[in-house]
């Protein structure tokens, strides 16, 4: 069924704790991807051992468990601006150190955890921005969702589409969908194209980035059918 999942509604709340990121991760890649997660879809105890002993110190639990996870689905991490491998996790500079877990895909920016919080189970996350690295969400579980839900949006090809969002569409968005119970968020890009924030209705996903001056869209349909009717209910002109 095109209407399996309702990403709205699964959130509802807000994402409390890691262990509902797990079950909402699982519950997406099912209903959504038609391919439940296996355990070879996450990296091994063995793998992130050897990252930690690397590294000098273990990842927070967060990280940790979302690789194990889900870390080699990258139909569900790496599609857009990647989630970086165990043995490519790697400490930068810039606010007394930050532990790098997720690139832009040409480089541009990178998400990643302070070090001077790395000891906590589920810390909070920063992105480097033009503005340099600014705070994204306050816990790794929220950004595993997050993370989860951009590269699933932006990596499905015929099943995604674009548009500039004009002001007298935004009650048509708000009457047709259901604001995701997720924190405002930052676009790496900069202000202009923040905050990000996401609605959902059944079988269909969108992601309104910047103020209605300069606001995108991006959609994405479980099917077909659903994005076509993601682009009746808001007929704006879409990319493709």
């Amino acid at each position: 069924m095109s209407d399996a999942l309702d990403v709205a509604m699964a959130l509802r709340g807000g994402v409390t704790g890691r262990s509902q990121a797990w079950d909402f991760v699982r519950r997406f890649a099912d209903e959504w991807t038609g391919r439940p997660l296996r355990p070879e879809d996450g990296c091994t105890a063995v793998e992130l051992d050897a990252t930690e002993a690397e590294l000098g110190f273990e990842l927070p639990a967060a990280l940790r468990e979302g690789h194990a996870l889900v870390g080699r689905r990258d139909d569900l991490t790496r599609q857009q601006d990647p989630l970086v491998p165990p043995m490519g996790l790697h400490v930068v500079d810039g606010c007394g150190g930050i532990l790098v877990f997720r690139v832009e895909n040409q480089g541009c920016a990178a998400w990643g955890i302070p070090l001077d919080r790395v000891e906590e189970d589920d810390p909070p996350v920063v992105v480097e921005s033009h503005e340099g690295w600014v705070p994204f969400l306050d816990r790794m579980s929220v950004a595993w969702v997050e993370l989860v839900l951009s590269e699933s949006l932006l990596g499905v090809g015929s099943l995604y589409d674009a548009c500039e969002l004009p002001e007298t569409l935004l009650p048509d968005l708000e009457a047709h969908y259901t604001r995701v119970d997720l924190p405002d968020h930052p676009m790496w890009a900069g202000a202009e194209d923040s905050p990000l924030r996401w609605y959902a209705a059944p079988g269909r996903l969108l992601r309104r980035d910047g103020v209605l001056d300069h606001c995108w869209l991006h959609a994405r349909g479980r099917t077909a059918a659903d994005l076509e009717r993601i682009r009746g209910d808001l007929p704006a002109r879409w990319v493709a």
